[in-house]
């Protein structure tokens, strides 16, 4: 696989697992040294990277910690002196109900991780990015980010402000070398859905029929639009919220 990325760091939280690792070890794959950040230590992902030979480290992070975030960033500036791609993907789907129903601690663990945590992770990366000249962002919001889902308030509310920070952020970035984007997922087969569905065959389906393409997507196809939007070849992008989703939106 071609190294585009050779001499470039890039940070990926919520990178044990599902999405998260999948991007990690694509990044792995194309030449960046990697920071794997997330809340849960799981070996896979490192194990997976450094079994291609590549280069990479395993943070634990809580997002919607400050503190948290700030040693994530102090400590990938220790071990690789720069930053030059972040994934800010870390998120929850928080537990479904519908709005008389939700809990207010619900509402708030939700807002704290998939918002204020991409907002706590853009204030230590742009500044880090600024200093060295230029680097790239994107943010995992969802196709929630986009169109409304019963049952799910706080989620499609945090991901539709993720998408509206993130055109903030490009904006106020656009002449410093930062470019700012958001990838916008649809059903994609990770944990999180199974957890939706309990495994049962008959949810998995009524999510795979509100699909043009008639099927879940892998993480590895949310990766690489990551990537692309990361490379130079995406390189007048910014300020966009990408749908990769099988065409759910489009109906």
């Amino acid at each position: 696989m071609k190294s585009i990325f050779e001499g470039k760091v890039a940070l990926v939280t919520g990178g044990s697992f599902g999405i998260g690792r999948a991007t990690a070890i694509a990044f792995a794959q194309r030449g960046a040294k990697v920071v794997v950040a997330d809340i849960i230590e799981d070996n896979e992902t490192i194990d997976a990277i450094r079994g291609i030979g590549g280069d990479a480290i395993f943070i634990k992070c809580d997002v919607s910690s400050a503190s948290d975030v700030e040693e994530l960033h102090r400590q990938t500036l220790d071990h690789y002196g720069r930053l030059d791609f972040a994934f800010n993907n870390a998120g929850i789907e928080g537990v479904p109900a519908e709005i008389p129903e939700s809990k207010e601690e619900d509402w708030d663990r939700t807002i704290n991780v998939n918002l204020k945590g991409v907002w706590l992770c853009m204030k230590n990366q742009i500044p880090i990015m600024v200093k060295q000249g230029g680097g790239a962002i994107v943010n995992c919001a969802s196709i929630a980010g986009l169109v409304g889902f019963p049952g799910l308030a706080p989620y499609v509310a945090s991901k539709h402000a993720v998408v509206g920070m993130t055109k903030t952020a490009a904006l106020e970035n656009a002449q410093k070398g930062i470019r700012v984007n958001a990838i916008c997922p649809g059903v994609i087969h990770t944990a999180m859905i199974d957890r939706f569905t309990g495994k049962q065959k008959e949810a998995e389906q009524a999510f795979i029929d509100k699909k043009p393409m008639g099927r879940m997507g892998k993480p590895e196809e949310v990766a690489h639009p990551v990537l692309w939007l990361c490379s130079d070849q995406a390189s007048f992008v910014t300020g966009q919220a990408l749908a990769v989703d099988g065409g759910w939106i489009v109906q």
